[in-house]
Order: structure tokens, then C-alpha cells, then sequence
């Protein structure tokens, strides 16, 4: 499986901010995802959280500024630095900001950042005064000019008692960052994938719809799973309670036309396209313009076909030659081969993943699926239970041989 971060060596410095307990738990969700971690911790650092701390969780020597000046000397910051994939440095306060911004190298963070030629991710954590300050926003600035990747701050409750931005993001989401920049070069470094998920909602009226079961995790995992392997990743989504993978571009949708318009404006110059949303086969024919009251009694709801996506994605393609490729998903609940089969050849696919909702442990909402891969040629592939991500891993993979041989 692709894993951008397995055996990677990742800088993680760690400066002088109240939010440095969090790094605790990115140096550990590194390690867990198979990184190689050195932590650099600035003196004030040490006055938040012990280099104890961070070497329990790596199982790594945690450096401080003692060893800058001890028996290695000079080149303690020229080994971390060199072997680096990347520097990740969270939090980041105003003063080490400035430090990076104007090339000071004082101590054994710095000069390691200096030292290094790896990509640069920073999460700032400081007061909301400190922030705005206009210093700190043109070193911010510099460092993004620079190349540098900023992840937050957030807004919220602070330290200080006050509300504002300054808050460092969420540990989970400073690691998703660095797998996405660890995932650059990846196998399908360049290919453009366009990725549905969620259920559409038709409106009923102002307040009701017509929707389905689908959580959109199949579809998140399968963005996550072709950014892992270098894709640039359009994900065109109806939900808003899944953390979008990062690096991602995110299009948000509710209703099938609004899906159809979406993917046609989207994959006109992609090399994929892989349709896993559950799309409303109908929608009220009327809907209506205020609430309806349940004292008018019972009412009658006409409904319509919805646009068929896939069967207006094959007549673009057929003439303009994009998406190049297609991927189908067919989610049922009896007659699982025999439907999907139909479905690939009247939808024009080069693959579809069928799984079965029926079963408790796969399909919509829960982690896991059970997966059925066809093809046109009339071969299938079993995936048998896998966690959604894993499924997608697996999709990917077939997908990526196709584009390989080109």
C-alpha cells in the first residue's frame, strides 16, 4: 500500500508556545505512520514539555540546545538537516518566525532549518495581538513567498483569554499536510483526478429532501488514497462533516444537476474520474416554495429522473477524449454482479467497484466495504473486507496500471 510517510526522516522542531503539548501527538502519529522522527526543541520549548516526553513517543533521541554545543559540535545541524525529508515545525511563535524570515540561525532549530534543503511546513501558534502585529504577518509572508507551507493558525479561545487567530491547528491536521507534501512525486505524479462522494439531496421543500444512507467515506478515502500516490485531486462532495484530505480541492454540491454541472466543468482536462456519490435516481418534479404543513394534509410528491452523470460524462467523452478514463460504483442490495455488469457496459466504465449495502460490516457508513471489482472484458477481482481506505488503495493501484503504460 502507498504510505508517503513509511521511512521518511521528518525534522520536527518545536518552539517556545503553550501549544507545544500538541506536537506530542503529531511526533506520535508520525512515528505510528511509519516516519522516522528527530525532535528539535528550542530552550523555551523545554520550559513546556520535556525531550523525555518526545523521545517516548518516537523512540528517538529528542535534541536540545545543549547538543549543538556538545561533543559533536558543528555538525549535529548539518547531519539532521542533510538526511531530512522534510522540517515540519509546530508550534511556530513570533520569534522563531522572525528568525526563519531574516535568516538568523542561533540556536540548533535554525541553524538545522538553514542546513536544510527539504520542504518547510510551519503552524504558527502565538496571541492574537502577536499575530496581527504587521511584523509578524510580513514574516509570515516571506516564508510563503520562500516556499514555506503555513498550516493555520485557527481562530478560538486562547491562551491569553482572548478570541481571535493564533490558535495552532489540530495535530491531525498538520500531519495530513505532511503526508500530502511527502506524497509529491508519487507514481501518478501530475494525473488529474476528479472524486464524488456523499449522497445528493433533492428538495421536498424549503426544509425537507430526498437523500440517501451515504456517508461519503468511500470517496474521501479514494481522494486520500490518489493524492498518497501524487495526483492532483479535485473532490466534488455533498458532505460537510468529513475532514477534507489535504491538498484536496474541495467543490461542495447538494443536488444531482448541481453533481453533473460540477463533473463536467471538472474533468475536461482529467485523467480520471471516479464516480462514488449514491446520486439521487429521482427528485420531486415541483418542489415547494415554503414548508408544507402537515394540517393540509397528506400531499402528493411527482417525482422525475434525475440526470444520469455517467451517461452524460460518456457522450462528452466520446467526443472531446476526457475524463480518459471512468470509474463506476454500483451499491446494492441483491443481484450484486449481475447489476453491476449492466451498469459497466450501458455507462461506458473501465472499471466499477460494486459492493453489497445489505451486510453490516460494509457499505454505507460504517469503516470497512466489501468490494467487487469488474471490467469491460468481462474479469472481476474479489477485495473481500477492507477498510475503506484500503479499498481505495486497492482501486488506485488497478487504475494506476493503466495510466503506466502509457
Amino acid at each position: 500500500m502507498t504510505n508517503p510517510l513509511q521511512d521518511k526522516h521528518i525534522i520536527l522542531g518545536v518552539t517556545g508556545s503553550i501549544a507545544a503539548y500538541k506536537a506530542v501527538e503529531i511526533a506520535s502519529k508520525l512515528t505510528q505512520n511509519g516516519a522516522i522522527v528527530d525532535v528539535v526543541l528550542t530552550e523555551s520549548a523545554c520550559k513546556f514539555v520535556s525531550p523525555l516526553t518526545f523521545q517516548s513517543v518516537t523512540g528517538r533521541k529528542a535534541s536540545t540546545e545543549a547538543d549543538l554545543w556538545g561533543g559533536e559540535g558543528h555538525v549535529v545541524h548539518v547531519s539532521l538537516g542533510h538526511k531530512a525529508d522534510l522540517v515540519l515545525i509546530t508550534p511556530i511563535s513570533a520569534n522563531t518566525l522572525a528568525k526563519l524570515a531574516t535568516g538568523i540561525a542561533d540556536n540548533l532549530l535554525t541553524v538545522t532549518v538553514l542546513a536544510s534543503s527539504a520542504p518547510l511546513i510551519i503552524a504558527p501558534a502565538m496571541d492574537v495581538d502577536m499575530y496581527q502585529k504587521p511584523i509578524t504577518q510580513e514574516n509570515v509572508e516571506k516564508l510563503r513567498q520562500r516556499g514555506a507551507i503555513i498550516v493555520g493558525p485557527e481562530s478560538g479561545h486562547l491562551a491569553s483569554g482572548l478570541v481571535g487567530p493564533g490558535r495552532m491547528s489540530e495535530p491531525v491536521e498538520i500531519v495530513n499536510m505532511a503526508r500530502y507534501v511527502l506524497s509529491r512525486g508519487g507514481r501518478l505524479e501530475g494525473r488529474k483526478v476528479v472524486v464524488t462522494a456523499g449522497g445528493t439531496s433533492e428538495p421536498i421543500d424549503p426544509v425537507r429532501v430526498i437523500t440517501n444512507r451515504s456517508s461519503g467515506k468511500q470517496g474521501y478515502a479514494l481522494a486520500q488514497a490518489a493524492l498518497d500516490m501524487g495526483c492532483d485531486v479535485t473532490l466534488i462532495s455533498t458532505t460537510d462533516h468529513l475532514m477534507t484530505p489535504a491538498g484536496a480541492n474541495l467543490v461542495h454540491v447538494d443536488t444531482a444537476q448541481q453533481m453533473m454541472e460540477a463533473v463536467i466543468n471538472h474533468t475536461d482536462q482529467a485523467d480520471l474520474l471516479i464516480m462514488a456519490a449514491a446520486v439521487a435516481d429521482f427528485r420531486p418534479f415541483h418542489p415547494a416554495d415554503e414548508k408544507i404543513k402537515k394540517e393540509d394534509g397528506v400531499p402528493a410528491i411527482n417525482l422525475e429522473k434525475t440526470p444520469d452523470i455517467l451517461k452524460e460524462i460518456a457522450n462528452i467523452r466520446e467526443k472531446t477524449g476526457f475524463p480518459r478514463r471512468v470509474i463506476g460504483f454500483a451499491a446494492e442490495t441483491e443481484a450484486l454482479v449481475e447489476n453491476a455488469r449492466r451498469k459497466i457496459k450501458q455507462k461506458r466504465l473501465d472499471m466499477i467497484a460494486a459492493n453489497d449495502i445489505s451486510t453490516s460490516d460494509a457499505g454505507f457508513e460504517v469503516d470497512t466495504n466489501r468490494v467487487v471489482l469488474l471490467f469491460p472484458d468481462g474479469s472481476s477481482q474479489e477485495l473481500g473486507l477492507q477498510t475503506k481506505l484500503e479499498a481505495a488503495q486497492s482501486i488506485l493501484n488497478k487504475a494506476a496500471s493503466w495510466f503506466e503504460k502509457v
